[in-house]
């Protein structure tokens, strides 16, 4: 389908962006649906109009533009927020499809959602999306006739019947959400059972954190220089350079200004990252605008609940530094490296590529000291036979030394209070050594 992509840039708006990358921004998101665009364009605009956001004059240059231009345009992309007037307005005067910035996100993810719950997901944001803009998709609005025969009053509006079945339709998709999302939790309670931290990947869209998962994993999850290349999230088993596993979670890629509608029905999804041990947030270092994009992550964050004084870890992933100049990839080392040594408060920032596996091993080496970070040292003692007991410490906790004490065995040992607890729970006549244990002290 040949597409026009234009971006409203209303004067007085707030914007931490420039209007040039959110039309970029714009068309990318065309292109990830197959969509061609022939023309896109800025457009300023000093007072939106309530009838059709922009100017008439524009909306009759654009007109005649879709009517004169071979091949002729069927779609117009709106990058902004249409009312649904606007809308209906905007298709009446161009003959053409028009869809803004939140129907254009909705088509993708409709595209691109494989997963049964994925499915479930888009198709409830799409309801909830249309339920305002009946008016569009009906002109025969009268009221239908109540009774039999003529005697009947009139009865209720075709849109209002409309409204009902839409909402019963909502009703049951967001009970068959409720399903998955109690399933997603008793998931995610068997794995607390387990003592493998999660590691939650998050970050604006084709910031290349499919790329690094795969790195990570040695997996093969879809990677594309595409946004939204990949919408249904995937969990992973990987090992830390000490040998602690841990579950490492992909999941969807933000973006400015995500719908109200997806960031609810995803929030099943999303909320993997609520209970995950460490965030990494990924970063593409070389786009202009990765500041905003940075800003927009952690305005999902807050929406998903986690406020910026969350005491779980956060380590900034700054992927892409193949891509800048020699110059700007120096200033970054520097400036990173200065950063780390003043600002004690601030998430470690790990310049690399996931690309080329440049700086995935500190990446790495981060992730572990996080997840160490609150580990305490202590002294257990493990009564004979003590064979299960120590291969489990040994698998999921830093060993710092082990001392026979007749038949039993005195380990040091630094692990989590997570960790602590399932220990203890799965081995209740290991005990904690005191200092009164002479074995230990001998040693």
């Amino acid at each position: 389908m040949f597409a026009i992509v234009l971006h409203p840039a209303i004067r007085g708006e707030a914007s931490t962006r420039l209007p040039e990358a959110r039309l970029e921004e714009a068309v990318g998101l065309a292109a990830a649906i197959n969509i061609k665009v022939i023309a896109e364009e800025i457009i300023q605009i000093g007072q939106p109009k309530p009838s059709t956001l922009i100017g008439g004059g524009k909306v009759e240059e654009i007109a005649s533009f879709i009517e004169t231009h071979k091949p002729k345009p069927g779609l117009v992309i709106v990058d902004g927020a249409l009312t649904p007037v606007q809308h209906r307005n905007l298709e009446k005067a161009w003959n053409a499809k028009v869809l803004d910035r939140t129907a254009l996100i909705l088509e993708i993810f409709g595209a691109r959602a494989q997963t049964a719950e994925g499915v479930l997901q888009v198709e409830l944001a799409h309801l909830d999306y249309q339920r305002s803009r009946l008016v569009r998709s009906w002109t025969h609005l009268e009221r239908q006739r109540g009774g039999a025969g003529f005697l009947g009053g009139p009865g209720e509006r075709q849109i209002e019947s409309d409204r009902r079945a839409l909402d019963d339709k909502i009703v049951r998709l967001k009970k068959k959400l409720e399903d998955v999302r109690r399933t997603r939790t008793l998931q995610r309670a068997k794995r607390k059972k387990a003592p493998h931290p999660v590691i939650a990947l998050v970050g604006y869209t084709n910031a290349g954190k499919s790329t690094l998962f795969n790195r990570m994993t040695k997996a093969s999850v879809k990677a594309q220089d595409l946004l939204f290349a990949t919408l249904d999230p995937t969990m992973r088993a990987i090992d830390l350079p000490s040998g602690v596993r841990a579950i490492l979670s992909d999941t969807v890629g933000f973006i400015s200004d995500l719908p109200t509608q997806l960031v609810a029905a995803f929030r099943a999804t999303l909320e993997e990252v609520l209970e995950a041990d460490v965030i990494v947030h990924v970063r593409d270092i070389s786009h202009p605008d990765t500041e905003a994009q940075k800003a927009d992550v952690l305005a999902v964050l807050r929406a998903l609940g986690i406020e910026e004084n969350d005491e779980r870890p956060v380590i900034e992933a700054l992927n892409k530094i193949d891509l800048l100049d020699d110059d700007d990839r120096q200033d970054l080392l520097a400036i990173t490296r200065l950063k780390s040594e003043a600002d004690a408060g601030e998430p470690v920032r790990i310049p690399m590529s996931a690309e080329t596996g440049e700086g995935v091993s500190a990446l790495f080496d981060a992730i572990e000291a996080a997840l160490t970070e609150a580990h305490q040292e202590m002294v257990v003692r493990l009564s004979a036979p003590f064979g299960a007991a120590r291969a489990w410490l040994h698998q999921r906790s830093d060993i710092l030394d082990e001392t026979p004490s007749g038949v039993d065995l005195v380990i040091k040992t630094r692990l989590s209070k997570k960790t602590e607890g399932q220990f203890f729970k799965l081995f209740p006549a290991a005990t904690l050594a005191n200092d009164a244990d002479a074995a230990y002290k001998s040693a």
